[in-house]
């Protein structure tokens, strides 16, 4: 393996891993931004008014986004392991 394999092996691992997270990492900054506006409207300043709907989404999306996110973590680890088996 040489340098240029490396650097294509590490840019498909930041882009798979800017790919699993995206879904829940959207949903909840959606959500925290409708509360902190919810918030400001109404100067409601309770602390678990900001983390409940916050975990409560992120549990569920990691539910429904979880094949998806497999799916990308089996597709890179079949990548490298054929990178592998190439090199030797």
């Amino acid at each position: 393996m040489n340098a240029l394999d490396a650097r294509e092996l590490l840019q498909l691992a930041i882009w798979v891993c800017l790919m699993t997270s995206a879904p829940v990492v959207v949903a909840t900054m959606t959500v925290g931004l409708v509360v902190a506006i919810f918030q400001a409207l109404t100067q409601i300043q309770e602390v678990t008014l900001t983390f409940v709907p916050k975990i409560v989404l992120v549990l569920v999306m990691l539910v429904v986004t979880a094949p998806f996110m497999g799916s990308q973590i089996g597709v890179f680890a079949q990548v490298v392991y054929s990178r592998i088996d190439k090199a030797r």
